[in-house]
C-alpha cells in the first residue's frame, strides 16, 4: 500500500511539473508574440509619422525624416531578405553576419538622427545634416549591396534549376513520343548487344590453335602384272608316266 501512494505521488508530482513547465513555455510564446506585435506596431506607427514628417515639413526637420526613412526602409528590406535567403541557402549565414554588424551603425546613425529632430538648435543641426546624409548613404548602399546580391545567387540557383528540369522534362517528353518502336524490340536488340559484346572479347583473347601435322599418305598396295592374253596351258603329269630324261630336255 505505501509503495502505491509513493508511486502515486511520483506520478501526480511529475505530472505538476511538467503542467507547470507546458505553462512557462506558453506564457512565454505568448509573451514574445506580444512583443513582436508591439514592436511592429510601434515600427509602422513610427514610419507613418516619418513619412509624414518628410512630405508635410519643410527645412531641416523634414530633411531628417527622410534620411531616418530611407535608411530603414533599406535597413529592413535587407534584413528580411538575408532572414529568408538563409534558410535555402546556408552560405548566407556569412552575410548576415555582416550585416548584423551593419546594422548597429544603423541604429546608431537612426538613434543619432531621432534626437536631433528634437534639437532646437536648427543652425546646429543644418550643418550636421550633410554628413549624416553621407553616413546614411554609405550605409544604405552596404545593406543594398548584400541584400542584391543575395537576390542575384538566389535568381541564377532557380534559373540553374529550371535549365536542369527542362532538359529532364524534354528527354522524357522525347522517350514517351517514341512509340514506333515495342518495348520487346529494345529488350531483343539490348540482348543481341550483350551476346555480340560476351563473343568478342572471347574471340580476341583465345589464340589460334597451331595446324596439326598432316598424316602421311598411305604408300599404295602394290599389285600384280596383269596376266598374259594367253596364259600357257600348264602340262598335266600322270603318275604311269616316265620321268623325262636330262639330256632331253633343251
Amino acid at each position: 500500500m505505501e509503495v502505491a501512494l509513493i508511486i502515486f505521488a511520483l506520478m501526480l508530482l511529475a505530472f505538476v511539473g511538467l503542467g507547470a513547465y507546458l505553462t512557462v513555455k506558453a506564457v512565454g510564446a505568448a509573451k514574445r508574440g506580444v512583443e513582436r506585435t508591439v514592436v511592429q506596431a510601434r515600427r509602422t506607427v513610427e514610419d507613418t509619422t516619418l513619412r509624414a514628417k518628410s512630405f508635410g515639413q519643410v527645412g531641416v526637420v523634414g530633411a531628417l525624416a527622410q534620411v531616418r526613412l530611407d535608411l530603414r526602409t533599406s535597413m529592413r528590406a535587407t534584413q528580411q531578405a538575408l532572414a529568408d535567403g538563409v534558410r535555402a541557402d546556408a552560405s548566407l549565414r556569412e552575410s548576415l553576419g555582416l550585416f548584423e554588424q551593419l546594422s548597429a551603425h544603423g541604429h546608431e546613425l537612426d538613434g543619432e538622427l531621432k534626437r536631433l529632430e528634437q534639437e532646437p538648435d536648427r543652425r546646429r543641426t543644418a550643418e550636421l545634416l550633410p554628413d549624416l546624409r553621407e553616413r546614411a548613404a554609405q550605409i544604405i548602399k552596404a545593406a543594398d549591396s548584400l541584400r542584391w546580391a543575395a537576390r542575384d545567387r538566389a535568381r541564377r540557383f532557380a534559373a540553374d534549376d529550371l535549365s536542369l528540369l527542362s532538359e529532364q522534362i524534354e528527354m522524357e517528353s522525347g522517350a514517351l513520343r517514341d512509340w514506333s518502336r515495342e518495348p520487346a524490340d529494345d529488350l531483343a536488340a539490348a540482348a543481341a548487344e550483350w551476346d555480340a559484346a560476351q563473343s568478342a572479347p572471347s574471340a580476341h583473347s583465345a589464340p589460334a590453335a597451331p595446324a596439326a601435322p598432316a598424316a602421311p599418305a598411305p604408300k599404295p598396295t602394290p599389285t600384280a602384272p596383269p596376266a598374259a592374253l594367253n596364259p600357257p596351258t600348264p602340262t598335266v603329269q600322270y603318275p604311269w608316266q616316265k620321268a623325262p630324261r636330262p639330256e632331253s630336255a633343251g
